[in-house]
């Protein structure tokens, strides 16, 4: 199989005048394409500082980061704002959805940002994934208006809209019940299953990620597993 994502001695130091705290020490993974993996530990173990890396919204302290073959290190701020919106797809714990934009606005937003993208094709793409999802009922409603299952589902929907190759999930269960955890964990699964989307989803939840192909383990910021 082929690796998507390739950490190599990978540290995270956030300093300040007073304090030093080592969010991450010599990480070195690889993920393999198609892959769904979990990744667990602790609070404060360095899980989402990871994910952030991986997903080019923080960067290293040291270390290479290399996604689809490139090594992310020398990108400039604008061609990693535009590697991240062509590769990347993110669903976070409290959606992050636009109180303000309706479901179908929610979702067209990352192709606002694509070059050579119409309106209409926008449109057309958002509608299509929320079909897939099974929120094309909901795509005039405001976030308010939805459960947050729902809410996390129009955040799925955002997140593949693009065609990204991976999906990035930082506990993507955590503020839902048990009944949408499930649906929501459904979902993930079938756009591993189904599309090969590689996915690395930070959860606490020991069950769901069982059911993952592999589960990497944190503990003060040093992979133990």
């Amino acid at each position: 199989m082929t690796s998507i994502i390739k950490i190599e001695g990978v540290r995270k130091v956030y300093r300040t005048k007073e304090i030093e705290t080592r969010a991450l020490e010599n990480v070195n993974i690889e993920i393999e394409k198609g892959s769904f993996v979990s990744i667990m530990g602790p609070s404060g173990c360095g899980k989402s500082t990871l994910l952030n890396i991986i997903g080019l919204l923080d960067l290293p302290t040291e270390g290479r980061v290399e996604i689809l073959g490139r090594d992310t290190k020398n990108l400039s701020d604008s061609e990693m704002a535009d590697f991240r919106n062509e590769n990347l797809g993110f669903v976070f714990q409290n959606f992050h959805l636009i109180p303000s934009l309706n479901v179908i606005d929610n979702v067209e937003l990352p192709l606002a940002y694509r070059k050579g993208v119409s309106a209409k094709e926008m449109t057309e793409r958002a509608r299509n994934v929320l079909e897939k999802i099974g929120l094309s009922h909901r795509m005039r409603h405001m976030p308010s208006q939805l459960s947050g299952g729902q809410n996390q589902r129009v955040a799925i929907a955002r997140a593949i809209v693009g065609s990204p190759e991976i999906i990035l999930a930082d506990e993507p269960t955590g503020n839902l019940d048990s009944k949408m955890g499930n649906e929501v964990m459904e979902i993930l699964h079938r756009l591993n299953r189904e599309e090969g989307k590689t996915i690395v989803m930070v959860t606490h939840n020991e069950e769901q990620a069982r059911k993952t192909d592999r589960i990497i383990r944190f503990f003060d910021g040093r992979q133990v597993i």
